[in-house]
Parts: structure tokens; C-alpha cells; sequence
């Protein structure tokens, strides 16, 4: 088996031309299947029919008037906030399109929670065919919440949510369709067992070690390497550094918002105290192979990505810095 995500619902959308991932009525439907947009046994008879409607018919319009007729306050605010993403993703050819013009724009009145999914299934398709389980395992950070420790001086990333049982409720109704177990064994992604990530991977139970100098970091900078090239259209190289000594950050991006916090600090000219500098997990410097794809005042300029854990040791890291902080001339969507 070297299928992964199946929780994404990847093998429910088609591809266009480009590659990238075109809706379809089943990809649609998952979303009709979320506990909160599932009429309970007392609700109103609008609710029963909008819902039956868009069983019917996913693409369907939905008038304003139908959600205000729901009786239920809850139940009106979810559907505003279901249509209005559905919208979204119609609006653009692909779910790419649709992620580069949401964060560019700000998202605004969309849960995170769907904004993870598309960043899951969008990155399942930009991993497609990927056989390093580590990549796989560090793209992970991209849409999961991660809890970090140190154990016999390793630096150790976990799912929060399977570590800390703080979901008993899947994510995904997927993940009720799969079967896939709610709890499971932790263990870290090495040559020894990284065969078997593929059958676990929607349990979310293996970690990474993360330490300087090993091959955590670099997993992730492959994983970031793909995303920009299939989100973007750009290629990068992105080489993990093993400290932050006499980094120049002239131009520099936070890949969660405390390494945009001590990013910004650093530029200042601030020093770091010793708790600042230990909340950095990892540096990346980044080189554009095309120089004509970045903005002509900073061409030469080094650029470098900063990844922290807060804290309360967690890493939550934001994939849309990568699309909205990069020094590109152009800022659309590759496919």
C-alpha cells in the first residue's frame, strides 16, 4: 500500500489540465455529512429541505431567505459559513486557485478547521507519488497541531490530538467511513518501520524527531520545496541550517506566528534571551533557482524561513505564510 490520506478525500476530486484538484459533487458532500450541518431528529422542516436540496443537488444556489427561515440559530450560522466556503471553492477552477486567492485575501469568516482540509488534500495532491515517509510525516505540520518534546536530546514532534485524546470526535467524517481506530501507539518515523506509515498515516500516530542536524528538518524542507512548486508554480531549493549564527534576515519568513514574533525581533536588531532562542525548532534558507521570479529590490538577498514551537512546546504551523511572504513578482495560483 503506498496510498496516504485517504482521510482528505483526495480520491473524490478530479484533475484538471494543470494537475490541480476540481471539485466534484462527492468532494461536496463530505461536507453535507459534518455532524453540524446534519439535521438533528427536532430540526425545522426548512433545515430538512434546504439540506435534502443540496443532497440532491451540491451546486445548488441557496438563497439567503432559506438559511434565514432555519429556526435554530446554531444551525443558520453554520450554513452561512458552509455555503459561503462552498461558494469559494466554486468560484476558482481549482481548490489551489481557491487556497492562493483565500489566504491572499484574508479568510475571513472560514473556519480554520476547512482551511486545514484544503491545505490536506491540497498537499496530498502536491506529495502525490512521494515514497519517503519522512516527507510525509513533516508535511503533516502543515495542517495538524503538533506537541514537541525532548527525550534523551532529541527533539521530538507529536499530533496533539492523538497524543492528547483532546478530539473524540474524528475530523473528518471520512475517518468514521475508513474505520480508522480513534487510538493508537506513538511511535517515531525511522528506516525501520517507515514502510508501514502508509497504513497509518490517517491515525496521525507517528513523530518526528525534529533535532538540528538530522533528517526531520530536511523532510520538511522537502515538503516545503513541493508545496511552492505546486501551489505556486515556483521552484525552490530550501537547505535546513544548523544554527541561527550571523544569519542576515533581510528578508525572512515566520512559518507560524511565533517565528514571525522572533523574526521580526532579530530584524529589529533585539537580541534573543536563551528561552527565545530554544523556542526555535528550525532555520531554512531558501534559494529561488529562477532569479527573474523574485521582486527586483531584494534579487540576491537571502531568504529564510523560521520555524518555533511557543511556549508551551506546540508548533502550529501556517503553510499560507509560504504563499503570501515569499519576494515573488507575480502572487497566483500555479494550477
Amino acid at each position: 500500500m503506498t496510498d496516504f490520506w485517504l482521510s482528505c478525500g483526495h480520491h473524490l476530486l478530479d484533475r484538471g489540465a494543470g494537475g490541480g484538484l476540481v471539485v466534484t459533487d462527492a468532494f461536496l458532500k463530505v461536507y453535507l455529512a459534518r455532524p453540524e450541518i446534519v439535521p438533528p431528529d427536532d430540526a425545522c422542516a426548512a433545515e430538512r429541505a434546504l439540506y435534502a436540496a443540496l443532497l440532491a443537488e451540491p451546486r445548488r444556489s441557496v438563497a439567503d431567505e432559506e438559511i434565514a427561515a432555519i429556526a435554530d440559530a446554531d444551525a443558520r450560522e453554520n450554513w452561512q459559513l458552509l455555503v459561503a466556503f462552498r461558494d469559494r471553492l466554486l468560484h476558482h477552477p481549482t481548490l489551489e486557485a481557491a487556497y492562493v486567492a483565500l489566504v491572499r485575501d484574508g479568510s475571513h469568516g472560514v473556519p480554520p478547521l476547512f482551511v486545514n482540509q484544503l491545505v490536506h488534500v491540497i498537499l496530498r495532491n502536491a506529495l502525490d507519488g512521494v515514497s519517503d515517509a519522512r516527507v510525509l510525516r513533516a508535511a503533516e505540520l502543515f495542517f495538524r497541531l503538533q506537541r514537541v518534546t525532548l527525550h534523551e536530546g532529541a527533539l521530538l514532534a507529536a499530533d496533539e490530538e492523538t497524543i492528547g485524546g483532546i478530539s473524540p470526535a474524528p475530523v473528518s467524517p471520512l475517518v468514521s467511513m475508513l474505520g480508522i481506530p480513534a487510538a493508537a501507539n506513538i511511535d517515531i518515523v525511522n528506516d525501520a518501520n517507515a514502510d508501514n506509515y502508509f497504513e497509518r498515516s490517517d491515525r496521525f500516530d507517528m513523530a518526528l524527531d525534529l533535532t538540528a542536524g538530522r533528517d526531520g528538518l530536511d523532510a520538511l524542507a522537502r515538503a516545503m520545496e513541493q508545496w511552492i512548486a505546486h501551489v505556486l508554480g515556483v521552484a525552490v531549493d530550501i537547505e535546513a541550517q544548523k544554527e541561527m549564527r550571523d544569519v542576515d534576515l533581510a528578508w525572512y519568513v515566520g512559518l507560524d506566528a511565533e517565528a514571525t514574533r522572533i523574526g521580526d525581533r532579530v530584524w529589529a536588531g533585539e537580541a534573543l534571551d536563551r528561552a527565545t532562542m530554544e523556542r526555535i525548532v528550525g532555520l531554512f534558507r531558501l534559494t529561488f533557482r529562477d532569479p527573474a521570479a523574485i521582486r527586483e529590490e531584494v534579487r540576491g538577498e537571502p531568504v529564510y524561513l523560521i520555524l518555533a514551537m511557543t511556549a508551551d512546546k506546540t508548533i502550529r504551523m501556517k503553510p499560507q505564510n509560504l504563499v503570501t511572504g515569499l519576494p515573488l513578482r507575480h502572487l497566483e495560483a500555479a494550477i
